[in-house]
């Protein structure tokens, strides 16, 4: 079955994670992409996109004209190559004036861009829940019908919920934390999912949501009190957390797949200088470097490895990223994205950002 994705605001990121999951993934632009599935996808372990449609076979109006009973809600978002605000309401009006001509009872949702927000469906009751609320995307030529929108409330109650938090140590967003766990692939159910830099227990708390079990360690004792109190709060069972400096310490096994977020320096709130920067660079990629040397002897070959490491923000609006690519592949590991390009996850003007690389022991 073909379906479709929209992608969220880094989109290289987005197609990776569909990439890591599902066959033919195929890019149409900087905001869709199609891929091939057996399953229908669901959208709420996805943390990279923001709606998931199915590839239509009859036209909107067939379809349409199918529904029996009670009005309809429609919403039109058209990524078609000249797509405008005028276009994709031109296509809903044509449908509703035929609906109606008909005797079906229609509402448009009316478009402020080419295309409808993720805010605006779900405000709308366009998740693909309800058959007589729906949104319908166009491609060029080819239609897709929406059957998932990223629920907005649901990260934001996961993430600000957490009774135990700690700013200082910074916030991995949980759409992250599903992207860096879905980068490792296909996992078996109940595969154990390991963070040596739990923190707060973000990767712990997706990773129990998606049906894995949860281990993580972390050096500092209050941030595995941190993640014992909020992986209770929410009331989940099934996972490990001790406490362990990962450049060093022995877990237990299995391990079938790493997903974490490294050691990011110290908080910044100006782009750094060359010395600063330097330094900055020097110990983070020693401890980088000195857990993968750590891990390497304890995971079976094949085993995913993905850990979002720092990149940093420079005067020319790039970023530098750490050099050390060409060690973790002296490790004994092979790069799967050794390039690494667009797989910077960062909000526009951040000054530290996350540098994801994906890795896989030999």
């Amino acid at each position: 079955m073909k379906y479709l994705a929209v992608l969220g605001r880094q989109p290289e990121v987005s197609a990776a994670e569909l990439g890591a999951l599902y066959e033919d993934v195929e890019l149409l632009s900087g905001k869709v992409a199609v891929f091939d599935s057996e399953q229908e996808p669901d959208i709420a372990r996805l943390g990279g996109v923001l709606k998931i449609a199915e590839k239509m076979e009859a036209k909107p109006l067939v379809y349409l004209s199918g529904l029996s009973g009670g009005k309809i809600t429609l919403g039109i978002s058209d990524y078609s190559k000249s797509a405008s605000r005028k276009s994709a309401m031109i296509e809903a009006l044509k449908l509703k004036k035929i609906l109606i001509r008909h005797g079906q009872s229609v509402r448009v949702v009316e478009n402020k861009e080419a295309t409808l927000s993720t805010a605006t469906s779900l405000h709308n009751g366009l998740s693909g829940k309800n058959e007589r609320k729906i949104e319908f995307i166009k491609v060029d030529d080819v239609w897709y019908k929406v059957i998932g929108v990223q629920d907005i409330g649901a990260y934001a109650k996961r993430d600000q919920a957490r009774p135990a938090r700690d700013a200082k140590v910074g916030m991995l967003p949980p759409k992250l934390a599903q992207i860096l766990i879905n980068l490792c692939g296909n996992l078996k159910p109940g595969a154990v999912v390991l963070d040596p830099f739990c923190g707060t227990g973000v990767v712990l708390q997706e990773a129990l949501l998606m049906g894995y079990r949860a281990y993580g360690t972390d050096i500092s004792e209050r941030m595995i009190q941190y993640s014992e109190k909020n992986l209770n709060y929410f009331g989940f069972d099934g996972y490990n957390v001790e406490v362990g400096d990962a450049t060093s310490f022995k877990w237990s096994q299995p391990i079938d797949a790493v997903a974490c977020e490294g050691y990011l320096g110290k908080p910044m709130s100006q782009i750094p200088s060359g010395v600063s920067l330097k330094e900055e660079k020097q110990e983070c990629g020693t401890i980088v470097l000195n857990f993968l040397r750590n891990l390497v002897e304890q995971i079976v070959p094949g085993t995913p490895v993905v850990i979002a490491v720092p990149a940093w923000l420079r005067e020319d609006g790039e970023y530098s990223r750490l050099e050390v690519v060409d060690k973790i592949d002296e490790l004994g590991y092979n790069v799967d994205n050794k390039m690494r390009e667009g797989l910077l996850y960062h909000r526009e003007g951040q000054i530290v950002a996350r540098d994801i690389i994906i890795l896989r022991k030999k």
